[in-house]
């Protein structure tokens, strides 16, 4: 099977994906909590400032304590990836190649069909590449799901390749 997905059609510049890299981007999402609402941000803000206070309230009260060290913190990191379920925006791509202004939709070219869909549609999409801390083998590389979640249930699987048009 191949692991690499082309952009091409009426771009400036025609490009590849390879989902098998993705697993170390920071703009990556976890797949499993991109659809309830809630922005990733946010919690993890909030988590931050309720840990500094803890920190700052534990030393006035105890005096001062290491805080957790860096290897720790790696450790949590690693087993998130090896772990989790994780998505890519598809928006960086399809900005990276440029479309050309007289583009209006995107076809997914999937092993047994194609599905075309308005390119702004497109611009909100994110692509599923990993499952349990796996690539997704056997129906990927990529499962691609609409901004909106309507399809998070049933993503379009088996990926092959995009289309400007």
């Amino acid at each position: 099977m191949d692991y690499i997905i082309p952009i091409t059609g009426k771009v400036k510049f025609s490009i590849t994906l390879d989902p098998g890299v993705w697993i170390f981007d920071d703009r990556k999402v976890d797949l499993l909590t991109y659809f309830s609402g809630q922005s990733e941000e946010e919690p993890q803000e909030e988590d931050e400032i309720k840990k500094i206070s803890a920190y700052w309230d534990r030393e006035i009260q105890e005096g001062a304590v290491s805080p957790p060290t860096l290897k720790t913190e790696k450790r949590f990191a690693k087993e998130k990836i090896i772990t989790g379920t994780f998505a890519m925006p598809l928006v960086p791509f399809l900005r990276n190649a440029e479309p050309l202004p007289e583009a209006t939709t995107l076809t997914i070219v999937t092993e047994h069909e194609e599905i075309t869909i308005p390119l702004e549609q497109a611009y909100e999409a994110i692509l599923g590449f990993s499952k349990d801390g796996k690539p997704l083998k056997e129906d990927g590389p990529v499962h691609f799901y609409f901004g909106d979640g309507s399809n998070r249930e049933k993503p379009i699987t088996h990926v092959r390749q995009f289309i400007v048009g």
